[in-house]
């Protein structure tokens, strides 16, 4: 037995708080993937498309629109691209301490996801025109019409992002725990009495 903070731990309270090997494969495999094919796609991009010429594809659900953005979502905060990088390594900082007690395999994909985007538009932020640590972030999609007509234009960082966050919403919400423990409404009854 061990004491940690005044409480005395047995093996298997010890046990539940540290990692899963698996957990944290499973957010690094996503992040890496996350990167890679973020990284691959905004090469592509701008390769092949032309900025002001958007590719309609699937009958016009989506085009191809090349902007390069140096703000947040929806180009807020564009004359401070120099906090955005701050903001990233606080989030793979607060993740990293998340996988040092991750036993979850959905919270290991969901923060992976989540790494895996904010990664991708960091190397944009660090290494893309038009200076290194205020470079613009490529965009690509555009929804229902070019250009942002109908919506923000976006990538696949901003996708793994978004996706990552609604899935640990809906792991919150469902009582999923990081540590691969469920709170059930009778858990949390007795937790609040």
């Amino acid at each position: 037995m061990q004491a940690v903070g005044g409480e005395t731990l047995n093996a298997d309270e010890k046990a539940a708080t540290r990692f899963t090997p698996r957990a944290v494969a499973v957010l690094a495999a996503t992040m890496l993937v996350a990167v890679a094919v973020d990284q691959w796609v905004k090469h592509l991009s701008t390769e092949n498309l032309v900025p002001g010429e958007p590719v309609r594809i699937l009958g016009g659900l989506v085009y191809l629109s090349l902007l390069r953005n140096s703000g947040a979502a929806f180009s807020l905060g564009s004359d401070y691209t120099w906090i955005f990088p701050l903001i990233t390594l606080v989030v793979v900082g607060v993740i990293g301490w998340m996988a040092t007690r991750l036993r979850s395999l959905p919270w290991g994909l969901s923060l992976g996801l989540v790494l895996g985007g904010a990664i991708g538009n960091l190397i944009d932020r660090l290494f893309r025109a038009p200076a290194p640590f205020h470079g613009h972030v490529v965009d690509m999609i555009s929804l229902f019409g070019p250009n942002a007509e109908y919506f923000a234009v976006f990538n696949i960082a901003d996708s793994c992002l978004t996706v990552g966050v609604v899935l640990a919403v809906l792991l919150e919400l469902t009582g999923r725990q990081r540590d691969g423990s469920r709170i059930t409404k009778e858990k949390a009854k007795e937790e609040t009495a």
